[in-house]
C-alpha cells in the first residue's frame, strides 16, 4: 500500500510540476495574466509549485 500512495503522490506532484515550469508559457495569453502582468504569472507558478511540494514531500518521506 505504500508503494501505491508513494506513486500517486509522486505523480500528483508532477502533474502540478508541469503545470507551474511549462504553463507559464501559456498563462500570458489568459487575460487575467495580460492584465496584471508578469508578477501574476509569477505568483501563479509559485503557488502551484507549492502545490507540487506539498505532494511531493509526503511521497518521499513514504517512498
Amino acid at each position: 500500500m505504500k508503494s501505491i500512495a508513494t506513486i500517486l503522490l509522486l505523480l500528483v506532484s508532477n502533474i502540478f510540476m508541469t503545470l507551474a515550469w511549462y504553463g507559464h508559457l501559456r498563462f500570458k495569453d489568459w487575460s487575467f495574466f495580460t492584465k496584471y502582468g508578469l508578477v501574476a504569472v509569477v505568483l501563479f507558478s509559485w503557488s502551484l509549485a507549492l502545490f507540487e511540494y506539498i505532494f511531493q514531500v509526503p511521497a518521499n518521506r513514504i517512498g
